[in-house]
């Protein structure tokens, strides 16, 4: 997508959309159509799914309103293809799509094409500012899927007897190993802060309006907990004492039967959970756990996240002192090579670099971090106009707030206000933990 009959700003947007659209055919490459047909869970969804949803996105809210003369691919993809939003179209059960082997992948695969050369022929014939504003956001969008098509993929090859590999494993590197640095805490003093989004870029409505908070005093761990110090919970009854547990959560342990988190296997675990013999299930396949016990620990829910720092006489982080942290970061923070989605290590890692000041944190990448605060709208919050105000306001109950991305999160999503949400007893996504005192 270029045209040098464009303005540089709108052909900067084109190359960046271009770039999105192909990193989702990219990351789709290992699969087979009927890997791209499972649905491993009612919250997951198949990788054609994916495809498609991206592209009715583009067609559903920018090309029929803004390119005149726009023929829509499918008169049925406008219901079949859209999520949740209510005030645009009905659509299937979500714990359906699965069942769609019509329409075919080529058809999919037609569809994405169809609709990146009508965006393009917007582009070039001068789209209206709120035109390019949505394709922006679609963008962003897409690479959000990006995310969870990985996601999704690892929970279904993860439910396959056969345990198959996304992509094969290859040797680790080398360097200063998040074990032989002890776990500690940088002080923050309290005092009013600004939170919120303070650029003039792009963010998702639900980092606005930037506003005023009171932080106390408090203090946060340097790094991520371990699969090894998460191990040490586990062999100290951490999944059989009620007393660590919030009470939902003790009904999820319960009720789900968990024991670790949810990629750790173990087919004779022993008398006690902290035995050796577990292994990792991740896109590069099983790892044993002695190979990943200084990389953080991923997979855990809320609870467990709360049940840990319980445990260690901590607490989770708010996600504004998680914000302000990262905010007021000093300059060689940055400079610790922080694992994305375009590192292509898509399993959390330990420090891979030798560190020059062992003190140094690594704020974001590697794992979601669940934070203590409930997922709730900012004071003077606005959601977008028409059913694109469904996008994030409408889940502003029953979730609680990410912070920090992970190893499959486009690194460009990454800045101090980014919120990510889900659940509490979510487990299948790169969450992860950071302490708090």
């Amino acid at each position: 997508m270029k045209s040098a009959a464009i303005p540089e700003a709108v052909a900067g947007l084109s190359e960046r959309l271009g770039a999105v659209r192909r990193k989702t055919l990219e990351l789709c490459a290992p699969l087979t159509p009927e890997d791209m047909m499972v649905q491993s869970c009612p919250e997951a969804s198949p990788a054609k799914w994916h495809l498609a949803h991206t592209s009715w996105f583009f067609e559903s809210f920018i090309l029929r309103q803004y390119l005149p003369g726009y023929r829509p691919f499918h008169s049925d993809f406008q219901w079949l293809f859209n999520s949740y939003y209510e005030g645009y179209s009905a659509f299937p059960e979500k714990k359906l799509r699965s069942s769609f082997s019509r329409p075919a992948l080529d058809e999919i695969l037609n569809y994405r094409a169809h609709v990146d050369d009508a965006i393009e022929r917007l582009l070039e014939s001068g789209a209206e500012p709120e035109a390019l504003k949505r394709i922006e956001l679609g963008a962003n969008h897409e690479e959000q899927h990006q995310e969870l098509l990985l996601t999704d993929i690892l929970h279904a090859f993860f439910t396959n007897p056969l345990r198959p590999s996304y992509i094969k494993a290859r040797e680790q590197g080398t360097g200063i190993r998040d074990q032989d640095r002890p776990l500690q805490f940088r002080q923050f003093e309290s005092g009013l802060r600004q939170v919120g989004y303070s650029g003039n870029g792009f963010c998702f409505d639900n980092e606005l309006a930037r506003h005023q908070v009171w932080l106390e005093p408090y203090a946060l761990s340097h790094r991520l907990v371990t699969c090894g110090e998460y191990l040490a919970f586990m062999a100290d009854g951490g999944y059989r004492r009620p007393e660590l547990w919030l009470s939902a959560g003790w009904d999820a342990v319960k009720n789900n039967g968990w024991r670790a988190p949810l990629y750790w296997t173990n087919d004779d675990p022993g008398e006690s959970p902290g035995d050796t013999g577990w292994s990792v299930f991740t896109l590069r396949g099983f790892i044993p756990l002695e190979e990943r016990m200084d990389a953080p620990v991923s997979q855990v829910s809320y609870y467990e996240a709360d049940a840990y720092a319980r445990w260690a006489g901590c607490r989770l982080p708010t996600e504004f002192e998680w914000e302000a942290a990262s905010e007021d970061a000093p300059a060689r923070d940055t400079l610790i090579a922080c694992n994305f989605l375009e590192s292509g290590a898509p399993a959390p890692s330990p420090a891979s670099e030798p560190l020059q000041d062992q003190n140094a944190t690594k704020w974001s990448g590697d794992c979601w971090q669940w934070t203590a605060s409930a997922y709730l709208p900012y004071p003077g919050f606005k959601p977008l106009a028409g059913a694109l105000g469904e996008y994030n306001g409408k889940f502003m109950s029953g979730q609680m707030v990410l912070r920090g991305g992970s190893c499959l999160t486009p690194r460009r999503h990454i800045r101090p206000s980014y919120r990510n949400f889900f659940p509490p007893e979510t487990r299948w996504q790169f969450s992860g933990i950071r302490l708090a005192q």
